[in-house]
């Protein structure tokens, strides 16, 4: 690894860009002059040749032009000439990174990292070249490609500031870097920090894709989002951190290098459950493994709880993230996300409209905004209005319509009026009576498309509430698509 850990630079030189050149091939026609002014402008943006430097045509070795196209061709993989050869001239044009690859590191010392693993981010601005959604899935695949090889998780915030904010925007657009219009500078992110920093900019006047036709959004935003983690780039022509944009031809195929790999653990470390760690997820569903197996078919949930678009499965100290976005479904420590909560957790619901997930273990219940655990927590659950006799909730999911929470214990339900953050007077009410089909104890549930899913053990009920009947028998992680 020649150059990973992005290290303190000066603020115009933490800028990454990815840039498309301004200048077309020659074709026999081109001035020799403006190829040289092409040749200037790159090495002093890119390996610090002093801006009244204009030596060209000088032959010695000791020239400070000659040693700076070296420098280069070192960097870049090139035959090192020195001399200004068809292949040095192409790689010039290349769509790249603005980053330098040789910059005043001194300036300020040390390699600016995040001092957490848990880091947030918000889009707060979209392009109009793709839906959302496909903006939403190309970034969270993005951070996906470094959070699998480290410890840090993402969670999406949709208010607020965030670690890493993510727009798209044309021109000047607030921190004095502005775009230059279609064709040239695609993006630009900071090195982790305060403010600003750490921010990942992507300028709208391109034309982003899903596919290799225009610029690949995912592409660009991986290795935008590898500066905004804190690495430099790579000399490695196979990495993602390697300055000149590199289009992949079937995206499918897309890994990290190991070069990539060495960078971003040089400074965060291996995933925690990596190294011979018995939690690594497995599908045989060995007998007495620490670690639930997703395609078991014996699995059962702890727990079930929508969260800002995803679900969240809960299994003892882990869960599954489920966005129905993506087939992908991802695996944490809940500890990962949330420190503080206790791992078997017996209940869990979403109150959409306070942007709240409740969390319930034994006699107690904590309140989640993305990954913070909200002050004043844990409290009783006897506070919500529970008799003494009630020590723990079975399941629980909330209404969003009706703006009601059920609360199942046993064979019993409770309704809960989340207005009021009161109990409703009649209650506790026989499960069977109001959710016929319903007559064994419930593991979980959630609400989604109108439905309410009840677990049991290994199965699934499909509950229509308006039907007032189970409309659907499946197998509990039928969600995982296995």
């Amino acid at each position: 690894m020649n150059s990973v850990a992005m290290k303190n630079l000066p603020i115009a030189l933490l800028l990454c860009v990815a840039v498309c050149s301004a200048y077309p091939l020659d074709r026999g026609a081109k001035d020799k002059d403006d190829s040289l002014d092409l040749v200037q402008q790159y090495l002093e943006n890119y390996y610090n040749l002093p801006k009244d430097v204009k030596q060209f045509f000088r032959r010695k070795d000791s020239s400070p032009v000659v040693k700076k196209i070296q420098e280069m061709q070192t960097f870049l993989g090139l035959e090192v000439t020195g001399k200004l050869d068809t292949d040095t001239l192409e790689m010039m044009r290349k769509p790249r990174c603005g980053v330098p690859d040789v910059g005043y590191f001194s300036i300020f010392p040390g390699m600016p990292k995040w001092r957490k693993s848990q880091l947030t981010y918000r889009i707060v601005g979209y392009t109009l070249d793709l839906p959302k959604d496909a903006v939403d899935s190309a970034i969270e695949k993005a951070l996906k490609v470094w959070e699998e090889v480290t410890p840090l998780t993402f969670s999406r915030i949709y208010e607020g500031e965030a670690d890493i904010m993510i727009t798209f925007a044309v021109r000047e657009h607030g921190d004095f870097i502005p775009f230059d219009g279609p064709g040239k500078v695609l993006a630009h992110a900071y090195a982790p920090g305060p403010g600003i920093y750490g921010d990942a900019h992507f300028d709208d006047d391109e034309q982003w894709t899903e596919d290799t036709l225009g610029t690949n959004l995912f592409l660009v935003a991986a290795h935008e989002l590898g500066h905004s983690l804190g690495l430099f780039h790579s000399s490695d022509p196979e990495a993602l951190m390697y300055p000149v944009y590199n289009k992949f031809t079937d995206l499918t195929q897309f890994h990290l290098s190991q070069d990539d790999v060495n960078g971003i653990q040089s400074l965060y470390g291996s995933p925690p459950d990596s190294h011979d760690n018995p939690e690594v997820p497995t599908e045989s569903g060995t007998p007495g493994s620490a670690t639930p197996a997703m395609c078991d078919p014996a699995l059962s949930f702890d727990a079930i709880s929508t969260l800002r678009g995803e679900i969240l499965f809960f299994k003892d100290r882990h869960f599954w993230r489920k966005t129905l976005r993506t087939p992908e479904t991802g695996f944490y420590l809940i500890s990962s996300f949330w420190p503080n909560l206790p791992s078997g957790v017996d209940a869990a619901y979403e109150v959409i409209s306070k942007d709240t997930v409740f969390i319930f273990k034994g006699n107690q219940f904590w309140a989640i905004r993305g990954n913070e655990v909200q002050a004043g927590y844990p409290r009783n659950i006897q506070t919500l209005g529970f008799p003494p006799t009630v020590r723990k909730i079975d399941a629980a999911t909330s209404d969003k319509e009706k703006k009601k929470t059920y609360f199942f214990v046993e064979d019993k339900y409770w309704k809960f009026d989340e207005k009021r953050w009161s109990m409703e007077p009649g209650f506790p009410k026989e499960t069977a009576d109001d959710f016929p089909g319903i007559d064994t104890k419930v593991d979980a549930v959630f609400e989604t498309f109108g439905f309410f899913y009840f677990f049991s053990g290994s199965s699934q009920l499909e509950f229509d509430p308006n039907a007032k009947k189970v409309t659907h028998v499946l197998k509990s992680n039928s969600w995982f698509n296995c």
